[in-house]
């Protein structure tokens, strides 16, 4: 998501394509520098931009918190927001009541362009550390570094869901399941080209293959890949989110955002204007999504009625 896209066209107000039903309507909120990376907080929504983080309504911006080198995807837990700093190499935990970073924590990063992320699951917090290939598992009670987990070189992308927490590394083309419990990779996936940003959810785990324009579909008990569906020449750059019964791809080319049902691997609806790279999140009243070419965030009321 942080590589600059050219824009091919952009409605500003309105979606305009949707595979079924009346197209969405997009509520576009303008912000200045480089909103890219989100996390959703309740009815309002943190993104990265230049030398900051800052939280965001539908009415406007309601917090920002200094941060010289935020990037990457980010999560909320244990009432922080988890960001990582590519500067500093660090992942830092920001008190989202008194809007301040509390704690600093020197994991290293393994991916230090921003396309990475950090995530919460099994009551830790975890981000790629070493482009050598390892995870770093921290413990929000104490700030610290508990487990170092050996994992694939190029390993940056992760995600937690359905028991697991699945880690793909780009250059070897492989999803990696690792076990919590043993702090170890367990299995592993063979990928289509350039894989990236994954989640896991809907009884699947489901990762881009950016390179292909596709989206992998692989069942978390026996790794296998049970299908693929293909959306555009490429997905570089993109975002992917779970919920409401749906799969949901941020998109650079053709349209602002896709959406499959994760049985049939039908693709639902192309929602919106393309407006180059950008980021995606679910929640059951509305889908935010980053536009950083344009230098917006856009709500997209009723996620329940888009594609039905």
């Amino acid at each position: 998501m942080k590589k600059l896209w050219a824009v091919l066209a952009w409605s500003g107000s309105l979606a305009f394509a949707s595979a079924a039903g009346a197209a969405p309507v997009e509520t576009v909120i303008k912000v200045p520098g480089f909103a890219d990376f989100l996390a959703v907080d309740g009815a309002t929504v943190w993104t990265t931009n230049k030398g900051r983080v800052e939280r965001w309504s539908r009415a406007g911006k309601l917090a920002e918190v200094p941060l010289e080198g935020a990037c990457g995807a980010m999560t909320i837990s244990d009432g922080a927001l988890w960001v990582a700093d590519c500067k500093a190499m660090s992942v830092n935990r920001i008190d989202i009541r008194a809007n301040r970073v509390a704690a600093v924590i020197p994991t290293g990063l393994a991916s230090p362009d921003g396309e990475m992320n950090v995530l919460s699951g099994a009551g830790s917090i975890w981000v790629a550390s070493d482009k050598s290939g390892v995870i770093a598992r921290i413990d929000p009670a104490t700030n610290k570094v508990i487990a170092s987990i050996k994992v694939e070189p190029g390993t940056s992308y992760l995600a937690f869901g359905e028991g697991a927490l699945w880690a793909v590394s780009a250059p070897a083309q492989i999803v990696q399941k690792i076990d919590p419990g043993s702090n170890t990779s367990v299995a592993t996936t063979r990928l289509g080209r350039v894989p990236g940003f994954l989640a896991a959810g809907e009884g699947a785990v489901w990762v881009q293959e950016q390179g292909d324009g596709a989206v992998a579909r692989i069942d978390p008990a026996t790794g296998a890949v049970t299908g693929r569906v293909k959306v555009d020449t490429t997905l570089k750059w993109g975002d992917i989110d779970i919920g409401g019964g749906k799969v949901w791809l941020r998109t650079t080319a053709g349209q602002a955002f896709v959406v499959l049902d994760p049985k049939s691997l039908a693709i639902l609806a192309r929602v919106g204007a393309p407006a180059g790279s950008g980021a995606l999140r679910y929640t059951p009243d509305g889908i935010w999504t980053s536009a950083h070419d344009v230098h917006t965030l856009s709500w997209w009321a009723d996620p329940a009625a888009i594609g039905n």
